[in-house]
Order: structure tokens, then C-alpha cells, then sequence
């Protein structure tokens, strides 16, 4: 189960599709970040194991104007984030494919979705059966040898299972050949080392032993080895190749082109990747929306399960946002890209699931480092355990045979795949369950966390207010109120307007006043609607409800109550969260009766209300100097300082766009039961990484003093190695299966993180 093919040498030619210089077309495919920085995204197909990743994450971060670089290696990918200038020159991104390419591996440019093939694949089954078919073969001829049959009989079958094994292993192990070879020619070592030296050994000792008319040859270790090897690096690639498939599957709700409606009237049909915002798209009942839109004109139902996991079919109309990858359902839209393909919501959900894999976690560069130094340990123990028998036997054969055992049964695959092979499960697990994580360094953090904080609006409620109290509200002061909410996008403002259906005009000067509400100055007096505060001076007994106060002249008229609903399985999941061990708590910009209210309804009894940005952030600050490890749960622009600053965060599909980015998780579906499931899968997989680490060093510790005392042949070592490989990621499977549970930790904790709603 071997890990790391470096592909061909060639890269990218100075002239490829478009005609354009490699730096020119590199620099026009990145796309920018804002301050000076822009991203590239390289498709490294050659990457197959944490030296790999190590190997080209060293060579991009030597380059001067390399902010941050990142290999995914599910979708092997490469992410770069570079400065536009340094020292006042102007960076060549060509630079970047240069240094890949100058450790070996082949690159070109990333498109999101894009999909390997099944070239590889079928490459793999081929070699796989290949060298099935010559081990079986060459085992059946064995079995007259071990037998007991005569020295000619002996020598003839050894012979053809030689004849039977060297074409095998030129086909079947050019993987692992061409590999070695490649590491080796630019100065460094990979897992594939071991491995071609051990089979190459055993096949010259057997080659050595038949022409000498020896008794044992071991042609049938050596294509043994490489089958069990090749079954391994199959599996491996069809595993990481259906992690790839829900990204494959998001890419193709993305429709090739769309309908534009020229300036002049006139319609073309054009790829989706030349739409630009500001144009207007003509789509058709049955037709995926192409790119994130707002709609000019044409009603319809549509299909967003894609964004927010329901069913339900959502009507729009003018004036609505829609975004790429939703079904429009009933009737023609006609609407205006606010973005770019690659810039859409859809393109940052696909971006999110393949960023999944590639985080910096602490297991990962603890196998990282491990895998790095592994291979030239393999190959000093072999030597000094060749160099050992010799002294103590000066038997040039069997010293030999028992060094290529110790290089067989010590080949690092299983060490190499404890990670990356559990990220890539917990990572598809998260996703079935509507969830998507940035890094598997985020997965990491989520596992050790003890407290979790949630925004009240638009994460533990839904972020639509219902006016409650209409039939007490006399038709004049509403018509009056729904004339001064006309001219506010408030939420609250907005749900007021709707629910009265009529309003009268106001002759006057009117204008809104920020964080207060709005104002009118008439014949008949000042009208204020807002909050209590700004309408009526404060006077009057607050609201456990969330309300908007209608005055003339500072005398209440009329208070209008509202209700926002909690989000679906919200006080189901802060009840799995205490049975868990968390502690909760609420932090809120909303007023303190509000919050209170909320808090009862839910079981969470520690709140901070009122709270600008700056307090959000500096209450995770103070949670986290009190020794406790925050998820930050919110949505709203205001929640992307604090989401920063938690330990690790999360955020809803429907979030504001700042906030989606500074979140470390993204749920896709409305419901709150989210958050428990990701903490869980993430404490599962930091478990089974654990577990795999203990079984693939155990494996070494019990395995290698056996082949440096000489009781395992080669074959028994390749089968050895084999099956360590195998239970690893038997291992990780169960996380996908979902047959773990969850285990009670320890009992909530008791120490105070947040003040308590009675105590403010």
C-alpha cells in the first residue's frame, strides 16, 4: 500500500491553449484576495503520501512572495497564496510551477471539480492483475519445489518463475520504480524507495540462487509483495477517488453555460466561465442557476437543497438573490450575475469540501515528520542488519535475504496512511451530514473543545421576525408605522411592513438614523419607530420580546412585539451538548430581555447581551485565558471577529459571506443538530487516528525484531506489511459506517465561563 508517485518532469510549456505566456495565463487564472495577495490553485497529480506534501509545501514557501502553501492530496491540489509585489518587482507565478516542477512532480493548472479520470485506475486493475496472475502461477510451481522435487525439476521450474516474474515486475512495479527513481534524481527519499529496493533484492538474490542451482529462490515473495502492494495503492486511490465524487457531484449541479441578454437585446448562449457580474441571464423552468444572481424580473419556485438541505421548493421574485447551483422549478427568470463562476457560492461550498484534507494538523505533521525520516531508517537498519549477519555467520546469502525481509516488513504505508486516511473519512462523513470543514486542522480543534458559544439571531433563531401583537394595534398607528418602515431594510422594520399590508404616505422630512430607528418630521409632530430608548426616552417597562415603538413627540403609541422562531433542532442540540459534557453560553447584540427569553426557552442559563463586535471577541478571549477551548457558533457579519478568534468556529450556509470565511465549519442545513454531529465525528476521528498511530507503530515493534532475527522470509514479511496496511484502514472505515459512539466524558464543567442571566 505504497504512497508516493512523483509524476513526469514536463510542466508547462512557455506557449499552451490561450497563446499566452505561462506567467501571463497563471497570473490571469489566480484570483484576488484583497491587500496585495492572490491565489493560485495547481494540479499536482503526482502527490501521493505526507512526503510528497512536505516536499512541495517546502519548495513553494522557499519562494520570495509566498504567503501560505497547501497541498490537498485527495484532490491533489495545491493551493498558493502569494504577494503581488516584493520589493517593489512584480511576482512571476511562473516561479511557482518552476519550483514544483524541480522537485519532480508535474503541474498544471487546477479547475474546480476537475476529475483525474479513471486513466490511473485502470492502469492500477491492469497491474494488479498482472501481478496476480504471475504470483498465483509462480506459487503453484513453488509448491513442487517445496515439495521435494529433484535438482533438474527444481532448476526448471525456477527458471520460469523467473521468466513469469520479470516481466511482471516491470509492468506491475513501474509505479513504485518509477517513483523511487524519481525522489532519488532530485536528491531526496520517498516510501517507494524501500520498497523497489526490496523487490529488485529479492529478485536478484532468487535470479543469483538459480543460476548457482540453488535450493530456495523467492520469485514468489517478490510478486507477492508487489500484488499486496498494488491492492493497497487501488483501494487507496478508488477511497480517495469517492471523496472526490460529492465534489465531482456539486461541480455538475453547475450547468456549462447560460442564456446572456446583450445590451441590444439580442441572446447568446455562453460558458458559465465567461459570464461577468452585471450581465443579465435569461434562465428557463428546469435550468440550474449558472452564477450567483439577483432576479430583474419573473417569478418562480426554487429547488435549494443544495444550499440549505431542505426540500421544500422557496418562491422568489424581483429583487431576490439566488445563487449558483439552486433548480428553478416553475417559470422564467431573468436575472443579474452578482459574481463570477469561480467566485459563487456553489464554487465556495466546492472549495470548502477540498480543503477539508489538507490542514496542518498536529497528527499530520507528527506523520509527516515521521514519514520523512522513515526511509532512510528503513534502509540504515537494513545495512546494519546485513552487516550484523555477516559478522556473525559470514553467510553472504542469507544475510542478504534476511536484510530485504527487514526492508519488506518495514515499508511505512501503514504509518503513512494513519492520517490522511481518516481525514479523508471524517471528511466525507461530515459532508453526508451537511457539513464542511476547511482543514483537518479544524477537525483536530472541534475534538478538544469545552465550551460552545452560540449568536442568538440567525444561529439559535432563524433570523425572521414575526410581528405577534397585530389585533392589538389600532389600523391608524399601524398605517403610520408601515409608512416609516418603508424606508428601512431592518429586519424588524421590514417584517412590520409585510405584516400591515397598507400604509399611509407621511409628508415630511424622513431619514433613518443607524443603530436607533427611523424618524419623520411633520405638521402633526416628530414620529420615531425604533427601539424604546430612541422613541420614547426609555420610559415604559421593556419588552421580554423583541419590539419596535411607534411615538409622537416622544408618547408612546403603539408597541409592536416580535417573535423570532428557533432554529429547527436547537433545543435538541444544546440538551446532546450538556449530555456531552459542554458548557453553553450565548453571546448577543440583542437587548438583555431578548437574550434572557431565548436563553429560558433553550436551557442555556449564561448569556452576554448588548454586546458590540469587540465584546464578542474579547468574551472568547476571556474564556480562553480561563483555560477553556471555544466553538464560536454565528452567522452575522458582527460574528466574523469573534469566529476568529475561538479556538475553532462554525457557521450556517446562510451566513453572510465574512462570516462563512471566517469560519472553520459550514452547515448546510437549517437545523442546529449540525454542531453536536460535527464534535462527535471530529472526537471519533482524533480516536481512530490515535488508534491507527498505536497499531502501525505496534506492528513495527513486534514485526522488526523478528526479521532482524531472521524468522520471516520475504513472503511472510509481504504479507505481514500487507496486513498492517489493511487493519489501518479497516480502521478508519468504521468511522464511516457510523459504528462508533459517542463515549460520556466527564460531567459539566463547573466552572462559571459566562455571567448568569439572573446576575445582570
Amino acid at each position: 500500500m505504497s504512497c508516493c508517485a512523483a509524476g513526469a518532469e514536463a510542466l508547462m510549456e512557455p506557449e499552451r491553449g490561450l497563446g499566452l505566456p505561462a506567467s501571463e495565463e497563471l497570473w490571469l487564472a489566480s484570483r484576488s484576495l484583497g491587500g496585495g495577495s492572490r491565489q493560485t490553485d495547481l494540479s499536482v497529480p503526482g502527490v501521493h503520501c505526507g512526503a510528497c506534501i512536505t516536499t512541495i509545501e517546502g519548495a513553494l514557501r522557499a519562494k520570495p512572495g509566498v504567503e501560505r502553501a497547501r497541498v490537498n492530496l485527495s484532490s491533489r491540489r495545491v493551493s498558493i497564496v502569494w504577494k503581488e509585489e516584493v520589493a517593489g518587482k512584480r511576482t512571476d507565478p511562473s516561479e511557482f510551477a518552476r519550483a514544483i516542477r524541480d522537485r519532480g512532480y508535474e503541474a498544471h493548472l487546477f479547475a474546480v471539480g476537475e476529475e483525474e479520470g479513471d486513466a490511473v485506475l485502470k492502469q492500477l486493475i491492469r497491474a494488479v492483475a498482472v501481478a496476480g496472475f504471475a504470483a498465483t502461477n509462480i506459487m503453484l510451481l513453488s509448491v513442487s519445489v517445496w515439495s521435494g522435487a529433484d535438482a533438474a525439476t527444481r532448476d526448471l521450474f525456477h527458471w520460469i518463475s523467473a521468466m513469469i516474474a520479470a516481466p511482471a515486475l516491470v509492468y506491475a512495479g513501474r509505479f513504485f520504480y518509477q517513483s523511487a527513481w524519481n525522489a532519488l534524481r532530485h536528491g531526496r527519499t520517498n516510501m517507494d524507495v524501500p520498497i523497489a529496493l526490496a523487490v529488485t533484492l529479492s529478485y536478484g538474490m532468487s535470479l543469483h540462487e538459480t543460476i548457482g542451482h540453488g535450493e530456495h529462490a523467492w520469485f514468489d515473495a517478490s510478486v507477492t509483495l508487489l500484488f499486496f502492494l498494488l491492492i493497497g495503492r487501488t483501494l487507496d486511490h478508488m477511497m480517495r477517488g469517492r471523496a472526490r465524487s460529492a465534489i465531482s457531484g456539486l461541480a455538475r449541479l453547475s450547468p456549462r453555460g447560460a442564456t446572456v441578454v446583450n445590451a441590444d437585446g439580442s441572446r447568446e448562449y455562453r460558458p458559465v466561465e465567461e459570464i461577468r457580474p452585471g450581465e443579465r441571464l435569461m434562465i428557463a423552468a428546469g435550468e440550474r442557476i449558472p452564477v450567483d444572481g439577483r432576479v430583474l424580473s419573473g417569478a418562480s419556485d426554487l429547488d435549494r437543497s443544495v444550499v440549505n438541505g431542505e426540500s421544500a421548493p422557496v418562491s422568489v421574485g424581483v429583487g431576490d438573490l439566488i445563487q449558483a447551483g439552486t433548480l428553478n422549478l416553475t417559470g422564467p427568470l431573468t436575472l443579474e450575475a452578482t459574481a463570477a463562476a469561480r467566485d459563487s457560492f456553489l464554487a465556495e461550498i466546492m472549495g470548502l469540501m477540498e480543503a477539508a484534507e489538507g490542514g496542518r494538523a498536529r497528527y499530520r505533521r507528527i506523520a509527516d515528520r515521521a514519514a520523512r525520516y522513515y526511509s532512510p531508517a528503513v534502509h540504515l537498519l537494513a545495512l546494519l542488519t546485513f552487516i550484523g549477519w555477516m559478522f556473525v555467520e559470514g553467510d553472504v546469502r542469507h544475510a542478504m535475504l534476511v536484510a530485504v525481509a527487514v526492508l519488506i516488513i518495514t515499508c511505512p504505508c501503514a504509518l503513512g496512511l494513519a492520517v490522511p486516511v481518516v481525514q479523508v473519512v471524517a471528511a466525507g462523513r461530515l459532508f453526508q451530514g451537511g457539513v464542511m470543514v476547511k482543514d483537518g486542522s479544524a477537525m483536530e480543534r472541534l475534538a478538544e473543545i469545552d465550551t460552545v458559544l452560540f449568536d442568538k439571531t440567525g444561529t439559535l433563531t432563524i433570523g425572521e421576525p414575526r410581528l405577534v401583537n397585530a389585533d392589538e394595534i389600532a389600523p391608524a398607528a399601524m398605517a403610520i408605522a408601515a409608512a416609516l418602515a418603508a424606508h428601512s431594510r431592518h429586519p424588524i422594520a421590514r417584517a412590520l411592513y409585510d405584516a400591515a399590508g397598507a400604509a399611509v404616505p407621511l409628508a415630511g422630512e424622513i431619514r433613518e438614523i443607524a443603530g436607533a430607528g427611523i424618524e419623520a418630521d411633520t405638521k402633526e409632530g416628530v414620529y420615531r419607530l425604533g427601539s424604546r430608548a430612541f422613541a420614547c426616552g426609555g420610559a415604559g417597562e421593556a419588552s421580554r420580546q423583541s419590539e419596535a415603538v411607534l411615538s409622537l413627540d416622544g408618547r408612546e403609541l403603539a408597541s409592536f412585539r416580535f417573535e423570532d422562531r428557533l432554529r429547527a433542532g436547537a433545543g435538541d442540540s444544546v440538551a446532546e451538548l450538556h449530555a456531552i459534557g459542554l458548557e453553553t453560553g450565548v453571546l448577543s447584540g440583542d437587548r438583555e430581555p431578548v437574550v434572557a427569553e431565548t436563553g429560558r426557552r433553550l436551557g442555556i442559563n449564561r448569556w452576554i447581551a448588548e454586546l458590540s463586535p469587540r465584546g464578542k471577541v474579547e468574551a472568547c478571549a476571556s474564556a480562553a485565558d480561563g483555560g477553556h477551548r471555544v466553538l464560536m457558533v454565528g452567522d452575522g457579519i458582527n460574528d466574523a471577529p469573534a469566529l476568529r478568534a475561538a479556538h475553532v468556529s462554525m457557521a450556517p450556509a446562510s451566513a453572510a459571506d465574512v462570516g462563512r470565511q471566517a469560519a472553520d465549519f459550514v452547515f448546510v442545513h437549517q437545523a442546529l443538530t449540525a454542531v453536536p454531529f460535527a464534535i462527535e465525528t471530529s472526537r471519533q476521528a482524533g480516536r481512530l487516528i490515535r488508534q491507527n498511530f498505536a497499531l502501525a507503530i505496534g506492528y513495527n515493534v513486534i514485526a522488526v525484531p523478528i526479521a532482524i532475527l531472521g524468522y520471516a522470509t520475504p513472503l511472510a514479511a509481504a504479507i505481514a506489511m500487507s496486513t498492517s496496511s489493511v487493519i489501518v484502514v479497516a480502521n478508519a472505515l468504521r468511522l464511516r459506517g457510523g459504528l462508533l459512539t459517542e463515549a460520556r466524558r466527564q460531567a459539566p464543567i463547573q466552572a462559571a465561563l459566562l455571567p448568569a442571566g439572573d446576575a445582570r
